[in-house]
């Protein structure tokens, strides 16, 4: 028995909904393959699920420091089987919307089981051939486990989807990698009691590249979170019930090294797609083609901005074009905006540090601590620092990195300053209210300005012409 559609989508989470959705204002002949249980890995084992577990953490984290603005409260006690009770009920709250706007779709446009390329438009579901004009692939990623470890540590080894599934908090667990998820994870479970220690093979705790900033990550959250960096090897064992990395026993490893796309086992290799040196898929951005011919990638699985917002737009786009095929069209792509909601956050708004120094532009960086900056002493959050990067010749703001309070909101203006293409001064004359975080983007525009050596605006066109800074603004 064979089948044939317009566009079949293999890949039920967040871009391959997007690609139904964009794909089904064309054409209703639309086939939405999942190969497991549909929905996303936002809602089911990452942006919500750790976003609860990071509030439980936060809101322990207030009783400890309230002694600090002179308010007298007992020690945080840690109910971990509630903590979890909450995490699990929310998330599945969170899950179900997504299911019961899936369920809402055509029965006739859903299809469980595994796809596979026959070729380049045919594909193989559960021994069942489906000819389609397009095809878009949305099959996610999954967390990468070194090689051996999980037949040596059996199911003391975990991943952040395991998580999740808790019903209690362990005493103890050991976090190997010092990335978003594991930074994000390993810094929630200690301040919830959890003993923690965040291992790394590498020197860099988060996301930033710019290396004052990265230096100043590794100071920060050495302070408060026990880390083990630079391991040349890490060689987990088990003893007894316990896993024992780096002299110490733990209850569990929660292996949080990376993620690799779910391109395995699927055919495409007798598809003789464009790689490059790396192995990652060569795609246009602006229209989520993947080589010459009717197949698109969106996602996860592109292995580049593992984020919600952008695999939702790449969805769009691969979906809209595997609609129209073989009528392409080049869309646009918003900036890139990525937080970590670590404490301090963290935020990489349009290009960063890395991106710039690599394609060899000429900019100038602005800067700003917020150790005495006034709104964040204030709430005792004043750590960190935001730097600034615009274009030498016309003053164009190009990118940012902060490690600091409020970095989730200050990303977002910075992110929109750089797709509207403001220049610095653009930027200063836009309002800023006293005391807030936002006057310290402010001080560090004013140093940025100043440092470009850019022909003044006249006094009547210029809105912030004052250089003089508030009081620990």
């Amino acid at each position: 028995m064979r089948l044939s559609c317009d566009v079949a989508i293999i890949g039920g989470g967040t871009a391959g909904m997007a690609a139904y959705r964009a794909a089904r204002v064309h054409t209703d002949q639309v086939l939405l393959i999942e190969a497991d249980r549909f929905g996303t890995t936002c809602a089911r084992v990452g942006c919500m699920p750790s976003k609860l577990l990071i509030a439980a953490a936060d809101a322990a984290q207030a009783v400890r420091d309230a002694h600090r603005f002179g308010v007298n409260a007992e020690a945080p006690r840690i109910d971990g089987k509630a903590v979890m009770q909450r995490v699990r009920s929310e998330r599945d709250r969170f899950v179900g919307f997504v299911l019961n706007t899936v369920d809402g779709w055509p029965e006739n446009t859903r299809l469980n089981g595994r796809a596979r390329f026959i070729d380049a438009r045919t594909l193989e579901v559960n021994g069942q051939r489906i000819d389609a004009k397009a095809v878009v692939v949305a099959t996610g990623s999954r967390p990468r486990i070194p090689p051996g470890w999980r037949a040596r540590l059996g199911d003391k080894l975990i991943v952040n989807d395991d998580v999740f599934d808790w019903t209690d908090l362990p005493h103890s667990v050991a976090v190997v990698g010092a990335g978003v998820i594991g930074l994000e994870l390993a810094l929630a479970l200690h301040r919830l009691g959890v003993r923690v220690r965040l291992f790394a093979r590498g020197s860099r705790v988060g996301p930033v590249t710019d290396p004052e900033l990265q230096a100043l990550a590794r100071h920060l959250f050495a302070e408060e979170l026990p880390m083990t960096l630079d391991c040349a090897t890490l060689d987990p064992v088990l003893e007894g019930d316990q896993v024992l990395i780096g002299g110490e026993r733990f209850d569990t490893l929660l292996c949080a090294a990376g993620r690799q796309p779910n391109l395995d086992d699927m055919g495409l290799e007798a598809l003789q797609l464009p790689h490059d040196a790396d192995g990652r898929p060569q795609i246009d951005r602006h229209t989520g083609q993947w080589g010459g011919g009717a197949l698109f990638i969106a996602g996860d699985a592109t292995q580049e901005h593992a984020l919600l917002h952008e695999a939702s737009d790449a969805g769009r786009i691969a979906g809209d074009n595997a609609a129209r095929w073989p009528h392409v069209h080049h869309r646009p792509r918003r900036t890139p905006l990525a937080v970590a909601f670590s404490d301090p956050q963290i935020a990489i708004a349009g290009a960063s540090h890395a991106d710039l120094t690599a394609a060899g532009t000429a900019f100038d960086t602005g800067r700003v601590s917020f150790a005495d900056q006034g709104r964040s002493r204030v709430m005792l959050v004043n750590r960190g620092a935001l730097h600034v990067y615009a274009d030498q010749a016309s003053g164009r703001l190009l990118g940012a990195e902060m490690i600091g309070p409020a970095a989730e909101h200050l990303g977002h203006l910075l992110a929109w300053s750089v797709q509207r293409g403001d220049t610095v001064q653009q930027m200063l004359d836009c309002p800023f209210y006293h005391p807030v975080i936002e006057e310290g983007l402010r001080t560090a525009l004013r140093q940025l300005q100043s440092d470009l050596h850019l022909p003044s605006p006249p006094i009547e066109h210029c809105l912030d012409c004052d250089t003089s800074a508030e009081a620990g603004a």
